[in-house]
């Protein structure tokens, strides 16, 4: 599926099952609680922080489908195209980018 595609099926989603979208700032809230899931499990199962017993069956694959879904709530409802931006925004990288991570010595 493309982006425009997902956030299609998310806005139908809501309209259907989530009876309206909560406001923007709801969702960054809850946008920045869903990072904040990821961000536990990344540096518990894969930095130098032990995991608790409680976290062990928590997938990353649905915290970041999450991170996702509220994401696309929040271009949604604020009229962004998802996939055009990123579109753009890769182009502004590429052209701003394209020798600066070459050229680093720390990345050798």
């Amino acid at each position: 599926m493309t982006i425009q595609e997902a956030q299609q099926k998310i806005d139908e989603w809501i309209n259907i099952y989530g009876v309206r979208y909560f406001n923007e700032l709801t969702n960054m809230a809850i946008l920045t609680e869903e990072v904040g899931e990821v961000a536990r499990i990344i540096s518990r199962r894969y930095g130098e922080q032990s995991e608790k017993e409680s976290d062990k069956h928590k997938k990353l694959g649905e915290e970041l489908a999450d991170v996702l879904f509220v994401l696309m709530c929040i271009a949604n409802q604020t009229g962004i195209n998802l996939e055009q931006a990123l579109e753009e925004n890769l182009e502004k990288k590429t052209s701003r980018d394209s020798e600066r991570h070459k050229n680093n010595d720390k990345l050798k």
